[in-house]
């Protein structure tokens, strides 16, 4: 479905009805409003072109890509030019840079085809917040950064009078006041590179959270984080994954690729260390042995449908990119002290049981960048009150940068197993959020709960009480968390976002076709 709005009232009569727009929201009897939104799944016809090859390609869905890298300047333009106090996002890719010092960017309040604030992506290795007047460049603030070809990086820049600020994955990377441009439009640039551009949205200033805490006594107070990160969100393996002699997967072992349940079937079961693409869509049923060693990666639109994986007994293994569906069992079931497994970058829906389940005595797990969405059963960690006896000094589970969109329970529901580590999830319109049960020790830090009944639960259901330590978190229109007791201390390092930009890295971030 594609999400395209523009502003009529604002289109006719510019910035005056912006301005009153943000005076009563100033007031609080009014929230920020969303001005233009595009995923480009319908298409591009809200778009102005000046320059470069420009046409809708699919990565994972719908994307912008701009292809020559021999235009010096490609640019789309889309908006209102009475368009002034506004923050901009999009995700961006850059796909290949043709010679030094080239950019990948968004621009704000653009007057003309070259004079703009500029969010600029370059491969000298930094972010650069510019005043762009033709030639001339005015460099508001930058930072160091390494920009990786095929990666994608979430910009936002927000204009509020002559103050301007530049975001990299939800992280401020520079700002400062510069009065060259009051008003204007958004753009899509590349300068002697080539790049696909995704989730256009333009919001007035402040719109972050879209919906603002209530102060009714059901809803905690939001407490902000007591750190924050210094770089872009960690998109490689974090958590417990890492520990135990890490998780490398197939390694570097010669790619294979399947397109059919029988092939995968024989590649997942081989004894050898394997990295397996899946291509396509694979139909299935039942539930196929994945052995150790194997990174199992999916091309771009790759879905497994029908059936799902299971890593019982087995080691080193990772999951990465691809969107499940319509399973008869589990998506993912890891059990039977199975170690080192990295669940990475997945999208999962309606599906019979769970998305991803660890169970029986399994260890050093990280769960990261997935979605489950249309489906009710998530992620759940130990099986049975009765199983102390394997479980207890086990089940050491990472779940971080998941998004859990409009999934029932269990995010995850806990036994045992501590410390479980969860921490900047994204929670939205949950029947619960985190369960710990069973003598279970779970921290959660930093995670945005929006819509959550019951963020956080000790004890659940008829399964006797653990402990949960629940911090830096961000409540929006949620019940009141749980918490009691401590919990084991964390082996590893790690980084914590701002629990209030969750939302916005997480839905930018999540799911197959985001790496």
């Amino acid at each position: 479905m594609q999400r395209k709005h523009l502003a009529r009232t604002a289109a006719a009569t510019g910035a005056g009805l912006l301005a009153l727009a943000l005076t009563i929201g100033l007031a609080g009897t009014a929230r920020a409003a969303t001005l233009f939104s595009d995923d480009f799944s319908g298409g591009t016809g809200s778009w102005s072109k000046s320059g470069g090859d420009w046409s809708t390609v699919t990565d994972g869905s719908a994307t912008f890509q701009q292809a020559n890298t021999g235009s010096e300047l490609a640019r789309q333009f889309a908006g209102d030019t009475g368009w002034s106090d506004y923050q901009v996002q999009a995700r961006v890719k850059p796909l290949a840079f043709n010679g030094s010092n080239r950019l990948v960017a968004i621009g704000a309040r653009s007057t003309s085809a070259s004079k703009m604030y500029r969010l600029a992506l370059t491969n000298a290795g930094r972010a650069e917040l510019q005043a762009v007047d033709g030639s001339s460049i005015t460099v508001i603030g930058s930072v160091a950064l390494t920009v990786n070809t095929g990666s994608w990086y979430t910009l936002r820049i927000e204009a509020s009078g002559s103050t301007i600020k530049g975001f990299v994955n939800g992280s401020q990377i520079a700002a400062g006041s510069n009065s060259a441009y009051g008003a204007g439009r958004i753009v899509l640039v590349t300068a002697y590179a080539s790049a696909r551009f995704d989730d256009v949205s333009v919001d007035t200033v402040g719109s972050t959270p879209t919906t603002p805490p209530t102060t009714s006594p059901t809803t905690p107070p939001t407490t902000p984080p007591t750190t924050g990160p210094t770089s872009p969100p960690q998109t490689g393996l974090v958590g417990w994954a890492t520990q135990n002699g890490g998780t490398t997967g197939g390694g570097s072992a010669a790619a294979t690729t399947v397109t059919t349940a029988s092939a995968l079937t024989s590649a997942l079961g081989s004894t050898s260390a394997a990295v397996i693409r899946v291509s396509g869509t694979i139909s299935c049923s039942g539930m196929l042995r994945t052995r150790s060693n194997k990174t199992i990666i999916g091309n771009s639109g790759a879905a497994i449908v029908g059936c799902g994986l299971t890593i019982s007994g087995d080691r080193n293994v990772i999951v990465r990119n691809l969107t499940f569906r319509d399973w008869d069992d589990d998506a993912i079931n890891v059990e039977t002290s199975a170690t080192n497994v990295w669940v990475d970058h997945n999208s999962f829906t309606n599906g019979y049981d769970g998305a991803v389940d660890i169970k029986r005595g399994s260890d050093f797990v990280t769960v990261s960048w997935n979605r489950i969405f249309g489906h009710d059963k998530s992620m759940l960690l130990g099986h049975s009150d009765d199983n102390a006896s394997q479980d207890v000094g086990h089940l050491r589970v990472s779940y971080h940068h998941n998004w859990f969109d409009g999934s029932g329970t269990r995010h995850p529901r806990v036994r045992f197993g501590n410390p479980v580590h969860v921490f900047s999830n994204y929670y939205y319109n949950n029947e619960y959020g985190v369960a710990s049960t069973m003598n279970a020790g779970v921290l959660v830090e930093g995670n945005y709960f929006e819509g959550v009944d019951e963020p956080t639960l000790v004890g659940y259901a008829d399964s006797d009480p653990g402990t949960l330590v629940q911090r830096n978190n961000y409540f929006v229109g949620s019940g009141t968390p749980q918490s009691a007791g401590s919990v084991a201390s964390i082996p590893y390092s790690y980084q914590l976002d701002p629990a209030s930009s969750v939302k916005s890295i997480v839905t930018a971030g999540a799911g197959a076709g985001r790496i």
